[in-house]
């Protein structure tokens, strides 16, 4: 699943090609794509402008001129793609928007597991109980290190499935959970009541740096993910633990093990992560 920095690079590729376009004709391929009433959705989105594009955790928010906003969450292998105005519907195409530019804006999802939503722009956390309930985002201004460890002493989920919880905080998932809990030397199996405040520091600016890391690197292009211009990110060759199961840890040469937590694959070093 795209993670933080894979939804943010898609957010950027698409505000080169769809920001400040207007959308001519929607073709909707898969209608159960949509969250919302189709008919509404076709009608509100033909003929509005694209003002901006925004993301909250792993959410993007497509901004309308007439207030109205695309929440679009890609799930396992949603993704977008800017096509020229003769290319015709991929195998796995769910939407279509044609731009009056003449370019078109795909929506591909192997998987249909992606969703879209049409809401009141300024009404997400409302209308989306995802995003209502979503912790701050992982940034030195929204995180704080005060609200991060208060909110780690109030649990005694192991780290790892504290870390996946969107509750706490927004945008990680299973490839910089492991990343961010090997780079702070801490096991994912740890209550996240028994990290202490030094730890919990640590922690904070290990995930606050590893994800912008990994936004400037394009994200990790692990399955499927690319950018809406084709291009794939470069973060998975710079990755620790997340797919390296059985090679040696750079800080200390043990094997990495691979253990099921929170129902994901779970990659660490025994002897340096405690």
């Amino acid at each position: 699943m795209p993670e933080l920095p894979e939804v943010e690079t898609v957010r950027r590729g698409l505000k080169k090609y769809f920001a400040n376009e207007k959308i001519q004709q929607v073709k909707l391929l898969y209608p159960k794509l949509l969250v919302t009433d189709e008919k509404q959705f076709l009608k509100r989105v033909t003929g509005s402008i694209v003002t901006r594009i925004d993301r909250r955790g792993k959410f993007l928010l497509i901004r309308l001129d007439n207030q109205s906003t695309i929440v679009s969450h890609l799930r396992m292998e949603g993704r977008y793609s800017v096509e020229e105005s003769d290319q015709t519907p991929h195998k796995h195409t769910e939407a279509i928007f044609q731009l009056v530019n003449g370019n078109q804006v795909f929506y591909d999802d192997t998987r249909k597991f992606g969703r879209m939503q049409l809401v009141k722009t300024g009404d997400e956390a409302k209308a989306v109980k995802s995003i209502g309930s979503m912790g701050p985002e992982p940034t030195e201004q929204t995180l704080t290190s005060t609200y991060f460890f208060n909110r780690l002493q109030k649990s005694k989920k192991a780290v790892k499935a504290w870390l996946l919880d969107q509750n706490n905080l927004a945008g990680i998932g299973n490839i910089y959970a492991d990343e961010v809990l090997w780079l702070s030397r801490i096991s994912p199996l740890r209550p996240a009541n028994e990290i202490n405040s030094t730890e919990a520091d640590n922690l904070r600016e290990n995930i606050i740096s590893e994800l912008a890391f990994a936004i400037k690197n394009g994200g990790s292009t692990v399955h499927s993910f690319i950018d809406p211009a084709g291009e794939s990110g470069h973060m998975q060759d710079k990755l620790h633990v997340y797919g390296r199961v059985g090679q040696s840890c750079e800080r200390d040469g043990e094997k990495l093990i691979k253990i099921k937590l929170a129902q994901r694959g779970t990659t660490y070093c025994q002897k340096c992560q405690k």
